[in-house]
């Protein structure tokens, strides 16, 4: 992975590109790229900012302001990442969260090197 890879990520996100950003992830982890929607799912809280459905290995966003919140993407890609394999939902909300986190660290380490 290159140095300037998860900061690459999140500003896509941010500029909304955020389905380059899930194609250049699904290449460098070697899965195939998730469908990203908005609108979540019928029966999913209204509380939820997203949600990942393995069925159609989609990623649903609540509103199109969402589509452009990293670590939205970031944690509902992790749950893809994790059931790429063998089509079960694995990994548990703290490790999607360390993942997303992990991405906007290293954004903002980017953006600012003194800190």
């Amino acid at each position: 992975m290159q140095v300037d890879f998860k900061p690459l990520i999140v500003s896509l996100i941010l500029n909304g590109q955020a389905e380059k950003a899930l194609d250049l992830l699904s290449e460098n982890y070697k899965v195939s790229t998730p469908k990203l929607k908005v609108g979540l799912p019928k029966g999913h809280k209204a509380k939820a900012f997203g949600c990942y459905t393995t069925k159609d290995a989609t990623i649903s966003v609540l509103n199109s302001d969402v589509i452009l919140n990293p670590f939205v993407i970031l944690h509902e890609f992790y749950h893809h990442l994790r059931t790429s394999i063998d089509k079960k939902h694995k990994g548990t909300e703290k490790n999607a969260d360390k993942f997303a986190r992990e991405f906007i660290e290293a954004y903002k380490s980017l953006s600012n090197p003194q800190s």
